[in-house]
């Protein structure tokens, strides 16, 4: 990669991803890398709010209190959406790779995304309405 300049390679990567045929399984392995980086800045960002265990109680209640806002809690709802996605298909590719799970990939991904939406739903419920 020493005749490629970064600017050149991620624009070829951009060009071949926006090109691809992309069926099921392509959307469900981009799906399942978004929410995994979803989940990674969650943790960067759910560190940053422990530290405001050190400013004392007062001033980590004054936070708590923050995060039971309509922003938060729909960040809070979209955040057990990538929760749910990312663990739901990431056991549908443990099934795939270890037995026979390639054979009815298809059908375990259809169930995937049913189950995901109704969990999802249920907990928008919960968060929303109780």
């Amino acid at each position: 990669m020493s005749n490629l300049t970064v600017t050149t390679f991620f624009s070829r990567w951009l060009e071949v991803l926006f090109n691809y045929r992309k069926h099921t399984g392509s959307w469900a392995w981009i799906l399942h890398r978004i929410t995994g980086l979803g989940l990674t800045l969650y943790i960067m960002v759910h560190i940053i709010a422990l530290t405001g265990l050190l400013k004392g109680e007062a001033a980590f209640n004054e936070e708590m209190a923050m995060f039971k806002s309509p922003v938060f809690l729909f960040g809070e709802w979209l955040l057990g959406a990538l929760v749910m996605f990312h663990s739901l298909n990431g056991v549908r590719i443990a099934l795939v790779d270890f037995g026979n799970g390639a054979r009815y990939h298809k059908q375990i991904l259809a169930f995937v995304y049913v189950l995901g939406v109704l969990m999802v739903a249920g907990m928008a419920y919960l968060i929303f309405l109780h």
